[in-house]
């Protein structure tokens, strides 16, 4: 069992959103659904929670009612091999939601994720501190992160 379990909180989109995810990461899968009954809250056979697994992390989604709101402040980072995966889950996980500066995006559901190539953090931590500002400067100016233009950019003079 892991220590920490993120626990999104929906509307009414649990169910959904859960679907969702499932679809876009591999080796994912429901562990387990809860639903309302009769004389609660939410409609009976609505999802009440639903656990369930992403690549190895589990989650846990609430059907709440509108009362609670996602928000930036809180992101998951999702971290790419390469472009051909960062473009992959910057256009699945987008769909239908808003992209952002910087490798962020929010999806239709309103939870915000960072797809970010693992050659970010190698070119921003380069001992020669012109390289690393040129490539945070690069980085600054896109939404989805272009491997092959942080890497010019780490290369110019």
């Amino acid at each position: 069992m892991q220590k920490i379990t993120p626990f999104l909180t929906f509307a009414f989109e649990a169910e959904e959103a859960m679907n969702f995810y499932l679809g876009i990461f591999k080796d994912s899968k429901v562990i387990s659904i809860n639903r309302y009954s009769k004389g609660t809250p939410m409609p009976e056979g609505t999802v009440m929670t639903a656990s369930f697994e992403l690549q190895g992390q589990t989650f846990v989604a609430l059907n709440a009612g509108p009362m609670f709101q996602f928000s930036p402040a809180i992101s998951f980072v999702v971290n790419c091999e390469d472009q051909a995966e960062v473009d992959y889950y910057w256009d699945t996980l987008s769909a239908g939601g808003k992209k952002m500066q910087c490798a962020w995006l929010t999806d239709k559901f309103g939870v915000t994720w960072q797809i970010v190539p693992k050659q970010l953090g190698q070119l921003l931590s380069d001992p020669d501190p012109a390289k690393a500002g040129r490539v945070m400067q690069a980085m600054m100016r896109m939404g989805k992160i272009v491997i092959a233009d942080l890497q010019r950019a780490a290369d110019a003079n």
